[in-house]
């Protein structure tokens, strides 16, 4: 089962460069395990629509069966890492 978190940003988010550092880590130790694909909300308009973000950083995790979690705001990892799990990761 394919998992992918989706970071939802902008370059002018304070909080999301805060975020960044935690999702980099966890990229790295979960190696493959996960997809990581971001969008800056400023060039895709559209797909943060469709996810309804109303605020930055925003933290979706997803697979085949569709949205498995959601944060809101700066994440800690042992959260996300839960969530990875719970989606299959």
């Amino acid at each position: 089962m394919a998992v992918t978190l989706k970071d939802f940003y902008a370059d002018w988010c304070g909080p999301c460069k805060t975020q960044d550092p935690i999702l980099e880590d966890l990229e790295e130790d979960w190696e493959g395990r996960f997809d990581v694909e971001k969008v800056n909300v400023d060039e895709d308009q559209e797909t943060a629509n469709e996810y309804q973000v109303r605020s930055l950083p925003t933290l979706i995790v997803e697979n085949d069966d569709g949205v498995v979690e959601r944060f809101v705001g700066v994440t800690q990892r042992n959260d996300i890492e839960t969530a990875l799990e719970e989606a299959g990761a």
